[in-house]
């Protein structure tokens, strides 16, 4: 980042860190690298550095040059996808024999990959519910080496104390990660809490259109990122230069976007307290959620997702995702379009019958930008006035 962006605010960031114009024609959009291979001046000549596209392309350089400067982090790296970010810092920071504590709810993707691969692997986890700095410590052993958080969680939106949890690991000499992408850097910078990695899933409100793919690891720590970069370069999992292309676009409208998401997510996690097929309301945003004072402390405003439990169990809950007419029913998450979902059954299916596993009665929403009025109209038929 150079230094005409250090003092400025995150709105101008977004727009200019690593967006610098086209020297040649002045265009003032970053052009999209579609190339594998670069000419050399002579053996060993590189322009830029850049000599093959897996190991550095100029289009995904801008991009994770404006990563960096969002999470104000020192490195930032972007990958095809948020789990093969997350594949590549635990093949980073990890050894056979190793253990890591996982927080007892996540993404479904993230527990899999702990489950089902990294433990083939050797390296040992165990579940803590890291909204509790306590339980993160019982839960440390001599071979803890990462201790990983979702802030807000997902499905459940729990709250974690960044900065109480980083001590917590930072006493055990073990590493904080977190993974940020229901907050994005507009809403909690976790670098500045304490955090040694933050990790994305760049599919989501970074490219913000439902239209890409991607994730990405920032760290505040130099040594680090370049033991970060090796592994990119040496496993593969890079984003493409399209790709990386459309989340930079996506990043410079970040904060306008997570404005609305979150007003209109506030406004819907309200009218759900209200309704009389609602039993239970999850939007750390309202007042009597057990981790709304710790989020109105680390976070600019509180998001775009809110979840809900509906009477009359998991069949029920099916229904209203069935019966809504504006928001989709699909996957993911943090797109302009509202999206409506059943964990059990979706998202979260991976978890079932673990410590993760999610209520059967859950609906998750991803809040978009739509007018509010008609997003309330929608939730309120299909959950039948």
């Amino acid at each position: 980042m150079s230094d005409r962006h250090i003092s400025q605010h995150f709105e101008t960031l977004a727009i200019h860190a690593g967006n610098t114009a086209d020297p040649l024609t002045g265009a003032v959009v970053p052009p999209i690298y579609q190339v594998s291979t670069y000419k050399q001046d002579g053996v060993g000549g590189l322009r830029g550095g850049y000599e093959y596209s897996r190991s550095a392309n100029p289009t995904r350089t801008a991009l994770e040059e404006n990563l960096a400067a969002l999470e104000g982090g020192r490195r930032g790296l972007a990958f095809a996808s948020g789990l093969a970010a997350e594949d590549c810092l635990l093949r980073t920071l990890l050894s056979p024999g190793d253990h890591v504590v996982i927080p007892n709810d996540a993404y479904g993707g993230t527990f899999r990959l702990f489950a089902k691969v990294v433990a083939r692997w050797g390296v040992e986890w165990s579940v803590a519910d890291t909204g509790d700095p306590a339980a993160v410590r019982a839960a440390l052993t001599p071979k803890t080496k990462v201790v990983w958080v979702e802030t807000p969680s997902n499905p459940l939106l729990g709250i974690t104390d960044i900065a109480a949890v980083a001590q917590v690991a930072r006493d055990a000499g073990a590493r904080l990660v977190v993974d940020n992408t229901f907050a994005t850097p507009y809403l909690q910078q976790p670098l500045s809490l304490g955090a040694d990695v933050v990790v994305h899933s760049l599919t989501k409100y970074m490219g913000g259109h439902s239209d890409v793919v991607g994730g990405a690891l920032i760290t505040g720590d130099a040594e680090l990122g370049e033991e970060l970069a090796f592994h990119q370069n040496a496993m593969g999992a890079v984003a493409g230069p399209f790709d990386s292309w459309l989340v930079l676009r996506g990043t410079k409208t970040l904060s306008v976007r997570m404005d609305r998401h979150s007003e209109n997510a506030t406004r819907i996690a309200d009218m759900l307290t209200r309704h009389a097929r609602v039993t239970s309301v999850l939007y750390p945003g309202l007042p009597d959620h057990p981790g709304h004072e710790v989020a109105a402390k680390q976070m600019r405003a509180f998001g775009g997702m809110v979840s809900f439990r509906v009477e009359g169990g998991e069949e029920a809950a099916v229904e209203v995702c069935n019966r809504a007419k504006v928001f989709t029913l699909g996957e993911s998450l943090g797109g302009v379009e509202s999206l409506i979902e059943h964990p059990g059954r979706m998202t979260h299916a991976s978890a079932a019958g673990s410590a993760l596993e999610v209520p059967a009665d859950l609906v998750r929403l991803s809040v978009g930008i739509e007018n509010v009025d008609d997003l309330l109209d929608d939730l309120q038929q299909a959950l039948g006035k």
